[in-house]
């Protein structure tokens, strides 16, 4: 591992823009532009600056990267990406923001600490 390299946060996009009712069923690709933006400003959890990667699966699908925000597209299972992305942290420090408590559990696996989407909120 190249201790140069920040931790990793992973975001479990589906989850963490389902966790407020704002109208996102309506436009999901739209939500999950939405949150990349967000993550772009910040607020992040304790223990960044992160490389910040954002998951995103079916109707969210097609939202591009942006500097300080790397858009992963799910070909199926969201949540099987994310897990694949914390087994593959290469022994640096993984953070996987969800609510999703089978997730929490399959990240915890590989040594991913897990936080709730109200981490992002700042709240």
């Amino acid at each position: 591992m190249d201790r140069r390299e920040p931790p990793l946060l992973i975001v479990d996009g589906a989850n963490v823009v389902g966790s407020v009712p704002d109208g996102w069923w309506r436009d999901r690709r739209g939500a999950a532009e939405r949150l990349r933006d967000r993550l772009v400003a910040g607020p992040v959890p304790e223990g960044g600056p992160f490389e910040v990667v954002l998951v995103v699966e079916g109707e969210a699908r097609g939202v591009e990267s942006v500097p300080g925000v790397r858009v992963e597209e799910a070909p199926g299972s969201g949540d099987d990406l994310i897990v694949e992305l914390s087994r593959n942290a290469g022994g640096r420090p993984c953070v996987v923001v969800t609510a999703d408590r089978e997730l929490r559990r399959r990240v915890g696996e590989h040594g991913a600490r897990c936080v709730g989407p109200r981490a992002l909120r700042g709240d």
